[in-house]
């Protein structure tokens, strides 16, 4: 991974309203010890992380989103790899954020998808 590197997250239907994506999308649960789930986009394209995410994993997406490392280090969001589950996996830490500083950021990294658009939609 680079600056560069979009890393795709994928976005729950009920994350989307009025076909807008709310900041939920990108804020991690409490269940999910801080850590926002995202594909490497290095090493999958989006298309292929949506089936894997659907297919494989038997999840729910609308599509895929992306940001970006770069946009991710800006808000002091340290990113790493996280090959445990899968490969291509990796995840944006929002470790050391209270919840209140965890809903602004997430709401940057929306923003940020959203000026870049669907990665993939499904169909």
């Amino acid at each position: 991974m680079n600056s560069e590197t979009l890393l795709l997250r994928q976005i729950h239907p009920r994350f989307v309203q009025n076909d807008r994506v709310t900041s939920q999308a990108f804020a991690p649960r409490a269940t999910d010890r801080n850590r926002l789930s995202v594909y490497d986009g290095d090493q999958i394209q989006p298309a292929a992380a949506w089936r894997h995410y659907t297919a494989e994993q038997s999840l729910q997406s609308a599509g895929v989103m992306a940001v970006s490392v770069a946009e991710c280090t800006a808000l002091d969001l340290p990113v790493r790899p996280d090959p445990q589950p899968f490969p291509e996996h990796a995840v944006i830490d929002f470790g050391v954020f209270g919840r209140n500083a965890i809903n602004r950021a997430a709401k940057r990294l929306r923003d940020a998808a959203t000026r870049r658009g669907w990665r993939h939609r499904a169909p």
